[in-house]
Order: C-alpha cells, then sequence, then structure tokens
C-alpha cells in the first residue's frame, strides 16, 4: 500500500486561506489582549502605592514593573528589592524570607526614614545617597497617584 504524501491542489489554497486567517486573528486578540494588560496594569498601579501599608509582594511587583516598563533603572531599583527581603534575626540555615511566603504589612516609608538615619550616623553617604533617591522615587510617585485619584 503506497500513500501519497503530496497535498492535493484542490485542498492547497484552502489551507493557505486558514492559516493566513488565523495568523490576523491571533494578531488581532494579540494586540487586544496587550491593550488591556496595560489599561489594567495601570489601573493595579494606581490602587497599590500606598508605600505606607504595602506587603513585601506588593513592593516586589511595583519595583519590578517600574524597571521593566523603564521608569527606574535597575541600580534605581536595588533599595526597594531590598526592602522585600525580611531576614530572620537569629539567621540560621533558614535565610531570607522570600516576600511571596509573606503577608505583612510594612510602612516602607518609615524604613527608608530610619536607613536614612542609620546610613548618616555611620557617615555611609552611599547608602545615604540611595536611600534618599529612594525616597524621593516614593513621594514622586505617591503624589502621581494622590493626583490620579483627585482627578477620578
Amino acid at each position: 500500500m503506497k500513500i501519497d504524501t503530496a497535498t492535493s491542489r484542490r485542498y492547497a489554497s484552502q489551507s493557505t486561506q486558514t492559516s493566513a486567517a488565523s495568523d490576523d486573528t491571533s494578531a488581532s486578540f494579540s494586540a487586544a489582549l496587550n491593550t488591556a494588560d496595560a489599561s489594567t496594569s495601570d489601573a493595579e498601579d494606581a490602587e497599590q502605592t500606598d508605600f505606607a501599608s504595602m506587603t513585601r509582594q506588593e513592593m516586589q511587583e511595583w519595583s519590578n514593573e517600574q524597571i521593566r516598563s523603564g521608569n527606574m533603572s535597575l541600580d534605581e531599583g536595588l533599595p526597594f528589592m531590598a526592602m522585600t527581603m525580611k531576614i530572620p534575626v537569629g539567621g540560621g540555615t533558614a535565610g531570607a524570607l522570600q516576600a511571596s511566603d509573606d503577608g505583612e504589612r510594612v510602612d516602607f516609608t518609615e524604613k527608608v526614614r530610619a536607613g536614612i538615619e542609620g546610613a548618616m550616623s555611620r557617615h555611609d553617604e552611599v547608602t545615604r545617597g540611595m536611600l534618599e533617591k529612594a525616597m524621593e522615587t516614593m513621594q514622586q510617585y505617591q503624589d502621581e497617584t494622590a493626583s490620579d485619584d483627585a482627578r477620578a
């Protein structure tokens, strides 16, 4: 028994048309999905920028989004990422608790203020500069969110 693997002329044009139509549909669906994701993430960002009461996971998601979108460089995001870690006092083998494992609400503005004071007392100008820049970013972003809320 011989099996013919060649495509018949009768069906060749039909399969080409079907695949082209499906590519157009997937492209337009993909574009619509990206637009929907962008508007959803903007709305979520506007609601989740209360640095005085965020979980470590929310802070991590916010800082990752700022880096991904180009609003913040990786170097500028370093203090924010460091704030998402929770290191046990006793140390031990457990290491740092991942941000996703912790639902505790944290006042990150207070943490940055305390960090700046600590850096000043140690005469650590590098850390002080990074934390002051982080505080400026937090204040700027919260000011933008507050003005967005006032317009809504």
